[in-house]
């Protein structure tokens, strides 16, 4: 007697834009709220935080273009099963 094994389950592909503007509007807020403390930044050395957060906003553009692309791919996958 042979045991059935369960279907497998379909692996999620969620749409990846909003992800990518998650991570760009999170850079944004914390350089924001850095900027209400820039003073106690540069006293202590560490204003290099503010350019990186910048950092992380910028390289977000092109990671958001990336998952555009994605999305988009997906949409024509989804459309042709």
């Amino acid at each position: 007697m042979s045991k059935q094994q369960p279907p497998r389950p379909e692996p999620l592909d969620p749409p990846m834009v909003p992800f990518a503007l998650a991570g760009m509007a999170g850079w944004a807020l914390a350089g924001l709220v850095l900027l209400f403390f820039r003073d106690q930044l540069v006293e202590s050395g560490r204003e290099s935080w503010l350019w990186i957060c910048l950092a992380g906003f910028l390289w977000g553009l092109p990671g958001l273009a990336v998952m555009m692309r994605h999305d988009a791919n997906r949409r024509r996958r989804r459309a042709g099963q």
